[in-house]
């Protein structure tokens, strides 16, 4: 089994990506645990439930794993509800990084926001893309600092399909 994240900000084609990926290649995608937490609860988040969307996304992933396909693709994962937390209340749950580095992860994309326009879906909040090349810095910061796999993704929508089509294909030996 091969694991893929989408990482980065808003906006950036995480989930469209997510999608075209499964299309080419076959796997199951992990959704964001939050966006179905805020359609749950119709309300917005705080610093109490930042552990519990943790542990959703931890559970929606460990599901995926358990069925052991080829290609797992992850929308995202424990590394944006850090940094989100961070954001937003200036507090991390101590255990989110550990549990984050205790995974493997095989290649993380990393999405730039520039070369791609900012869409408002009601649960977006960084229409300015100053804030959301800040959110990529940090992830981009964080991978590296953590040694984790990453390729950088970007230009117009065309441009990152065939990047992260190429990167996929490359990491399933197509």
């Amino acid at each position: 089994m091969k694991v893929v994240v989408l990482t980065g900000p808003e906006s950036a084609g995480k989930s469209w990506l997510a999608e075209h990926l499964q299309t080419q290649f076959g796997g199951i995608i992990v959704g964001e645990y939050v966006r179905y937490f805020i359609d749950t609860e119709l309300r917005d988040t705080c610093y109490a439930d930042i552990a519990t969307i943790a542990r959703g996304q931890l559970q929606w992933e460990d599901a995926a794993r358990a069925q052991q396909p080829e290609l797992l693709i992850l929308d995202t994962h424990l590394l944006s509800n850090i940094l989100w937390s961070q954001a937003l209340f200036a507090d991390v749950p101590a255990w989110l990084e550990e549990e984050l580095l205790s995974r493997t992860y095989d290649m993380h994309l990393l999405l730039d926001p520039n070369g791609v326009p900012w869409t408002d879906d009601g649960q977006r909040c960084q229409p300015q893309i100053a804030q959301r090349q800040a959110f990529y810095d940090q992830c981009h910061r964080w991978l590296e600092q953590h040694q984790q796999p990453f390729k950088c993704i970007g230009g117009d929508w065309l441009n990152r399909r065939e990047q992260a089509s190429a990167i996929v294909a490359a990491l399933l030996g197509d």
